[in-house]
């Protein structure tokens, strides 16, 4: 399946499609929903989705790996000198990381614009050294490089038909993280951090060390389900986004928004008991979304094409 995607985007250097195949792996291992989302794109435009997608979890695996030893001060040097020379990458235009050469192609071809990963580099960072966000404005600036900027470097390789469409991404990729931020509220704890604003937890008369506690009481509850109402009012907000997009682009990211956001649904339906059980969208769930979205996927490229294959710079 790889091969002949890559074969679509005319990607023939091999050391580039092992690049690309390792990006995908990554896409596959980390994100089993939306790697089932991306199937619904054009083969032609799969892999540039994977490199992106794929460059982000090998920046996050890169702050979870770093040796314990290290200070978050070092961490965090460490973490700008990689993402100094991933910059420089793009500004030459070639890269020798195994990861990163298929990341800088994409950027290439695509003309996406480099401050979308300063971004999102800036955004690892924080993760190394901020723990808490005393508002959801703090916890913005973190979100915005962690997520809102993810889905304005995809909106290139979706093709969009108005700038708008740009605006309608970021709403949705913050949706997603928000999501996931409530779902894995536990595992977070874990890690020493607390994704939800302390002033909102507040209204509730929960604070940190009550999430501490790991009981899901009405208040944490009632904390909770305000997080989850952002979540749908960004959801709503972004919907008119997928028909801003080619039409054999428009199933991808409708299939990848029900099932994201779903998560926060699955969330109420285990009665906010976070703690005690992980909310994931069942697998009937899933495939009941992907295979009609699959129907009209491949309809559409029959119908309208599959937009610019190669991408802007090929």
């Amino acid at each position: 399946m790889s091969s002949r995607d890559l074969d679509a985007a005319g990607i023939t250097d091999p050391e580039m499609r092992i690049s690309y195949e390792r990006c995908r792996e990554l896409n596959a291992q980390h994100g089993k929903t939306y790697y089932l989302a991306t199937l619904l794109l054009p083969p032609a435009k799969r892999p540039y989705v994977h490199a992106l997608y794929g460059f982000a979890r090998y920046a996050d695996e890169i702050v979870d790996d770093l040796s314990s030893t290290l200070t978050d001060q070092e961490k965090s040097d460490w973490l700008g000198t990689w993402g100094d020379a991933f910059l420089a990458d793009i500004g030459r235009g070639s890269s020798d990381d195994p990861v990163c050469r298929a990341v800088v192609d994409t950027v290439q071809r695509w003309e996406i614009p480099t401050e979308h990963f300063e971004a999102f580099l800036h955004s690892m960072r924080m993760d190394l050294t901020v723990t808490e966000y005393p508002t959801y404005d703090e916890l913005y600036e973190y979100v915005y490089g962690s997520a809102a900027v993810i889905g304005l470097q995809m909106v290139p390789i979706l093709e969009p038909n108005t700038p708008e469409a740009y605006e309608r991404a970021m709403d949705l990729g913050v949706a997603f993280q928000l999501a996931n931020f409530i779902r894995d509220v536990n595992e977070d704890l874990d890690r020493g951090r607390v994704y939800l604003p302390l002033d909102e937890l507040a209204r509730f008369d929960v604070t940190r060390e009550v999430l501490e506690r790991r009981v899901a009481t009405p208040q944490v509850k009632a904390a909770l389900r305000h997080q989850i109402d952002r979540v749908k009012r960004l959801e709503e907000r972004s919907r008119p986004g997928v028909e801003m997009l080619h039409p054999s682009s428009r199933d991808c990211i409708e299939a990848a928004r029900v099932l994201y956001c779903g998560i926060a649904d699955q969330v109420v339906a285990i009665n906010y008991e976070v703690f005690k059980k992980r909310a994931k969208v069942p697998l009937v769930k899933r495939l009941t979304v992907a295979y009609p979205a699959w129907r009209r996927a491949v309809r559409a490229r029959h119908r309208f094409g599959a937009g610019h294959p190669h991408g802007i710079a090929a």
